[in-house]
């Protein structure tokens, strides 16, 4: 991360010489800290010149009058009270730190006329902050006049709001998700040569600092429980795979787990049925559900959720090589499932199969959720605004439509069928790999759904959103760390206490 946000909430505060942040309500309506800030009353005339008023996430900016205590004014706009936005108060967060430019302090003043601004939103607000403020530029030998000092970035930010002391216990919590975003991103970002099966592994053991049991199954252990569809996928690479198991017990030991799969392929050529060199490098990102377990794991332990949660990853590299596998291939999964691997670039699906049963069967979960960059065929269909998600039982269905709508990390739930079950049947094996050019989502969610027995499951689809995803105010890099949010504010909402 460039830009390291040091946030503190307080009742009152002077405004910063450096840098204050004025909300605006619909019209450009400013609450009384702009008296203070702006003791000219030039702001108005700034809002006349510029067309400001103060429509949500709408921004503007002076070099502040004489008389102001502060050398720049930001005002961020709120927009219509009376029209909340689902996730307004983080999007707003994110607007304000999109202004902070070089300042090293801010003071921002969460006061706007006929908004009662409580502990929750302020607590949102500074989430979004954290989450505006990621960049991912670690290996930039120059990063610019600010690392002078060894500062690199770095800026105070005091948060005046009337909850301040409620508002600073809020976000302890929301600090612990943000933190999972931001990790979940950083190993999205990481070049495939710096973060293969061996380092993200490592990467899931430093959660044990938080008390996560984290235990990282070897290719030796993985052959031995007969995990024949992932351990196919890894073949191709001098890098060998892992399986990590992260375990959060939060809550008393006879509760059943909730449990969490990911896709961890952490460099997909396509194998032996090769993509295009063309976009080939963004595929270092084709472990960006291993990435949202990760970082969700952190969140929950870091947040200290009263859950007992599972994380499994698969960890794999699909590389061209003399070893690898090959069109025609027959598997046998760790289920004893057969396998016609028809094209090894569905090889996703594969790595899930094996991690899907282990993790059912070893933990007996509630819920099973798998997260994966799994196809472009969801793409298709949805575009990069919504996850695919596909399950098997609706009233979990139903509660990550909501958590997706408070969140607004979106999913839309599409069929499975028996039709399209059948278009997976091999003359050859149990099942293939494809089912065909049409519904190539829904086919690859049938497949998995072969390995969940009869638990309650949902399948996320998430090669739109996880990676070069569309700009936000809280999300403006390559990697969106999509997965951390929704699937917190699931087990938050419902299944903690």
């Amino acid at each position: 991360m460039s830009r390291t946000i040091e946030i503190s909430f307080a009742r009152s505060a002077k405004p910063s010489d450096e840098l204050s942040v004025l909300l605006a309500a619909d019209g450009g309506r400013l609450g009384a800290a702009a008296q203070a800030v702006d003791p000219s009353g030039v702001l108005a005339r700034a809002f006349r010149i510029s067309g400001f008023r103060g429509k949500a996430r709408a921004t503007t900016e002076i070099v502040a009058a004489q008389g102001s205590p502060s050398d720049r004014i930001a005002v961020v706009g709120v927009g219509d009270p009376a029209s909340p936005q689902p996730d307004g108060w983080a999007r707003l967060g994110g607007a304000a730190a999109g202004q902070l430019g070089k300042a090293r302090k801010a003071t921002v003043f969460l006061d706007v006329p006929g908004i009662e601004i409580g502990a929750r939103e302020a607590a949102d607000f500074a989430f979004g902050m954290l989450l505006r403020a990621y960049s991912f530029d670690r290996y930039k030998t120059k990063k610019g006049e600010d690392d002078a000092n060894g500062a690199a970035g770095k800026v105070a930010v005091t948060i005046v709001a009337a909850a301040a002391t409620a508002a600073k216990k809020e976000f302890a919590a929301a600090q612990a998700v943000a933190e999972g975003v931001l990790l979940a991103r950083d190993l999205v970002n990481e070049p495939a040569n710096l973060l293969g099966p061996l380092e993200f592994a490592e990467r899931a053991r430093e959660l044990g600092r938080l008390g996560v049991k984290v235990e990282i199954l070897t290719e030796k252990e993985m052959k031995k429980l007969g995990m024949g569809a992932l351990l196919g996928v890894a073949q191709g690479s001098v890098r060998p795979p892992r399986l990590a198991v992260m375990q959060w017990n939060g809550a008393p030991r006879n509760r059943r787990p909730v449990a969490f799969v990911g896709k961890g392929v952490v460099f997909d050529t396509g194998g032996n049925s090769m993509k295009p060199a063309s976009g080939m490098e963004d595929m270092k990102g084709d472990m960006g559900g291993a990435a949202a377990v990760t970082g969700l794991m952190h969140a929950l332990a870091a947040r200290k959720a009263t859950v007992n949660a599972i994380g499994v990853i698969g960890l794999v590299e699909n590389m061209v090589d003399g070893n690898a596998q090959r069109p025609g291939d027959i598997v046998t999964s760790m289920s004893g499932q057969t396998i016609e691997v028809l094209n090894t670039d569905a090889e996703g699906r594969l790595v899930l199969a094996d991690a899907i049963w282990y993790c059912i069967d070893r933990f007996k979960p509630a819920f099973a959720i798998d997260l994966a960059t799994l196809t472009g065929a969801v793409m298709v269909a949805l575009g990069q605004h919504h996850a695919g998600l596909f399950s098997n039982n609706d009233e979990l269905a139903g509660r990550l439509l909501a958590a997706g709508l408070a969140t607004q990390e979106r999913v839309w739930r599409l069929p499975l069928g028996p039709e399209y079950d059948k278009l997976i049947d091999s003359k050859n094996a149990d099942m293939k790999n494809i089912g065909g050019r049409y519904g190539g989502s829904i086919t690859a969610a049938q497949f998995l759904q072969r390995f969940v027995k009869d638990t309650a499951w949902a399948h996320l689809d998430i090669a739109g959103t996880a990676m070069g995803s569309p700009a936000t105010e809280i999300s403006q890099g390559w990697a969106s760390g999509f997965g951390v949010r929704l699937l917190d504010r699931l087990v938050r909402d419902n299944y903690e206490g």
